[in-house]
């Protein structure tokens, strides 16, 4: 398995006066009606998450719940109040401003909703640009920028300013230049949501092209679940501030940890995203016929619903298990 790249120990990031005597005088640990009493906002609360190498994890929630938040202090975009953050080893709070800027220029890559992009620069240049601050010739620094453009999809385009491109050329690019350092971690705000919907679908498809490509360890912030699902090897739901839970959307929907997260979960359709695998019982003598236990049951309910017994479920060439029309069933429409 892959090691951790960032580790977040009980993170806090409460808005008001002094709050870190505030969470002093109340073990590290207060509750939500001292934290009211207190007057204080409750941004992050106590939240811990490891992000492995090579792995998308997804922050799911509300406007609100924290999000955004956590992810700037993961970034050191803003200071927590209280907690621990190791960024491939290094321990990020105790960074010096010189230590910290030297990581976002060569760890750290960053995009936004919002492209940022400079309106007076070209394409070439605004890809460029994370170099150009790094003080890298010019000569290199043009070379590596067009390769990106490239990647991105943008081959011919490095010419073009801003204002001559799409909405989704424009993300490209944000994304391109955020990739011109190199950065082991990527953190992602939202970045689609701004687009129509097959714009948004694209760049979805893009952004898992680069992936497989590039196999960034990556922190994605949004609020469709959907877009989770597409793009997420495991999901954090936050809510108020509080990671409610972490898990691959099928366990968030199969094995929801508190109420919010079933709720939150409810309407997901379930055929599209659950595996044979997750529904499946033990291996029984009396099935004929098989299934991948990887495949998601929407591809395979129609065989399974028609089949008169249990179906073997094969993987890799072995049976693990059997599954029938009535387990499919009461899995698909056990909410209603």
């Amino acid at each position: 398995m892959n090691q951790p790249k960032i580790i977040c120990k009980n993170v806090w990031k409460l808005y008001g006066p002094d709050p870190k005597k505030f969470l002093a005088e109340h073990d590290g640990n207060p509750d939500t009606a001292a934290i009211k009493a207190g007057g204080y906002i409750p941004a992050v609360r106590d939240a811990s998450l490891e992000v492995n190498e090579s792995e998308i994890v997804v922050l799911m929630g509300l406007s609100g719940s924290g999000k955004s938040t956590l992810v700037r202090c993961l970034s050191r975009l803003i200071e927590a109040t209280a907690g621990s953050i190791d960024f491939d080893g290094q321990d990020l709070l105790a960074a010096s401003e010189k230590e910290l800027i030297e990581l976002r220029r060569h760890k750290m890559g960053m995009v936004f909703q919002h492209f940022a992009l400079f309106p007076h620069r070209t394409v070439l240049e605004n890809v460029a640009f994370p170099l150009e601050v790094q003080g890298v010739d010019h000569e290199v620094r043009t070379a590596k920028a067009l390769e990106i453009i490239d990647l991105v999809g943008l081959a011919g385009r490095g010419d073009y300013y801003p204002r001559e491109l799409s909405g989704g050329q424009q993300q490209r690019v944000g994304i391109g230049r955020s990739l011109a350092v190199e950065p082991d971690v990527w953190f992602l705000d939202e970045p689609f949501s701004a687009l129509d919907p097959l714009i948004r679908k694209e760049m979805q498809d893009e952004f898992l092209r680069l992936q497989s490509t590039l196999h960034k360890t990556i922190v994605f912030i949004t609020h469709d679940f959907d877009e989770a699902i597409r793009l997420a090897d495991r999901i954090a739901i936050m809510h108020d501030g509080i990671i409610e839970q972490i898990g691959t959307a099928e366990d968030l929907v199969t094995n929801p940890a508190t109420d919010y997260v079933a709720a939150f979960t409810r309407d997901i359709p379930r055929a599209n995203l659950l595996r044979v695998h997750t529904l499946m019982g033990p291996a029984d003598d009396a099935a004929s016929g098989e299934v991948e236990g990887n495949a998601k049951v929407a591809s395979v309910a129609r065989q399974i619903l028609d089949s008169p017994g249990p179906l073997r479920v094969v993987e890799d060439g072995n049976v693990v298990g059997s599954i029938t029309a009535s387990q499919v069933t009461e899995a698909l429409f056990e909410n209603d």
